[in-house]
């Protein structure tokens, strides 16, 4: 058998072992060459009698046969490392643009809650006295005036809260936030004094020692009840609405009642308001109710403003674990 014979007979062996369709090719050429590799130094070593033959049979046979089936291999489970370490990375940025689509969805419906939040409450009031002074020709001056002097003031104060959360979301991080962008609970009798129809007035009870609250359970409590007046004014029967702020020992409570409306919605509305108020409830591990109770309709929500026990207690082992 001359050298190039031997040559083209291990890239053969080497060609199948690499891009054989079958994973487990190069197993079954390695065995099948090992073992012919043994009968040819038996038969050396046994029918000749001569050592040294034997041995120098093998040596040639295994350069010849197992060694470009195990290089074969080698490369091989090289090749195959490769491509699962290749389908592993695309699978991680298939997961990481999930995770970044799930992110900006959320920080949409975020925003989404707040604008709904501070534009419906002011154009609805807006909306409200504007129709009544278009449909009633024959008010006096000084009804007149009372519904232009509410349009102006929930305009103004609509125009602010849209140009504090413009801000906002503008901000590069390189200035402090501004206090005012983020209402708070002490503002609560401001909204109640804004939230009026002819027939329809809103008082605010307090109940508990006020006290400070982390920044998101505060804005959370006030967007609910900023929402639950909106949709008094909406939709509500002459009357009052009661708005009851209550700090409970390790939660803050609204409820808010309003009369039912005899004749349905006054104005027209999206519909997301109760979905937004449930939402923000939800995300601060709260709990949020609406429905019609007897001749009112009635919002309650109860916001938690510590940690569980559970946390405190672990972290007080902790403490004393590390001490």
């Amino acid at each position: 058998m001359s050298f190039a014979v031997v040559v083209l007979y291990g890239d053969a062996l080497y060609a199948a072992a690499v891009y054989g369709r079958r994973r487990h090719v190069g197993e079954w050429l390695l065995g099948a060459t090992a073992a012919v590799t043994a009968v040819l130094m038996a038969v050396v070593g046994v029918g000749w009698r001569s050592f040294a033959g034997a041995v120098i049979t093998g040596a040639v046979a295994g350069v010849s046969w197992v060694m470009p089936v195990m290089t074969a291999m080698a490369v091989r489970e090289h090749r195959e490392k490769a491509e699962a370490q290749r389908l592993r990375a695309e699978q991680m940025a298939r997961l990481a643009e999930l995770d970044r689509r799930a992110a900006v969805a959320a920080e949409r419906a975020r925003m989404a809650r707040e604008l709904h939040d501070v534009i419906a409450n002011h154009l609805s009031a807006v909306a409200l006295h504007s129709s009544a002074v278009l449909k009633m020709p024959h008010l006096d001056r000084a009804a007149v005036q009372r519904s232009m002097e509410v349009i102006r003031d929930n305009s103004v104060q609509g125009l602010a809260e849209m140009r504090r959360m413009i801000g906002l979301l503008r901000d590069d991080g390189g200035r402090e936030p501004d206090p005012a962008a983020a209402p708070r609970l002490a503002e609560l009798g401001e909204l109640v004094a804004r939230t009026l129809r002819s027939d329809l007035d809103a008082r605010l009870t307090v109940a508990g020692r006020a006290r400070e609250l982390p920044a998101a359970v505060e804005l959370a409590a006030y967007r609910i009840v900023q929402e639950s007046l909106t949709n008094a004014l909406k939709h509500a029967g002459p009357g009052r609405a009661e708005v009851l702020l209550e700090y409970r020992p390790g939660s803050v409570a609204v409820t808010v009642r309003s009369p039912l409306g005899p004749d349905g919605s006054r104005l027209p509305g999206s519909g997301s308001g109760l979905v937004g108020m449930r939402e923000r409830a939800a995300v601060l591990d709260g709990t949020f109710a609406a429905g019609p109770e007897g001749p009112a309709w009635v919002v309650r929500a109860e916001l938690p403003t510590a940690p569980p026990a559970c946390d405190a207690e672990d972290d007080d082992r902790v403490r004393e674990a590390t001490a």
